[in-house]
């Protein structure tokens, strides 16, 4: 895979919302504050990594597709009625051969389909555990920077 193609990260929303201990009770409360909190993790990922990230939900009953930026996240909602996993892997399809894709879900049947059309492939918490070490990274390389700088 050549290492200069630009890479996204898509996301599949609801799933990881789900499967992540932390967010799945507050997902109960609060979808839209779940959302948030999500948006804001990838967000961050985003401005420490170099991959573009796609946050994919499933469309509503009635609405639109809907797709907005939250900073360098774009936020994509299916067709009324039509689930992420079939918006990502259109998605797939159409630029496995143009980009490097990398796709986070533990969809299995999202995952084959991702990684028979040429994209990588991480789980749920593989994810978690990328922002993670990310977001170490980031408070370590600040402890180091204000210690330079009193």
């Amino acid at each position: 895979m050549d290492p200069n193609r630009p890479s996204f990260l898509l996301v599949d929303g609801n799933n990881i919302l789900h499967a992540w201990e932390d967010l799945r009770p507050l997902l109960a409360r609060s979808a839209d504050k779940a959302r948030t909190i999500l948006i804001r993790q990838l967000t961050d990922w985003s401005d420490d990594s170099e991959e573009r990230v796609v946050l994919v939900f499933d469309g509503g009953g009635r609405s639109p597709r809907v797709e907005q930026r939250e900073g360098r996240v774009q936020i994509l909602h299916g067709d009324a009625g039509e689930t992420a996993d079939a918006v990502i892997e259109r998605l797939v399809l159409k630029y496995a051969g143009t980009y490097r894709l990398v796709v986070a879900t533990d969809d299995r049947a999202v995952q084959d389909l991702s990684a028979g059309a040429g994209a990588e492939v991480i789980s749920a918490g593989l994810l978690r555990d990328r922002i993670t070490a990310g977001l170490r990274s980031r408070e370590e390389w600040l402890r180091r920077h204000r210690r330079r700088n009193p």
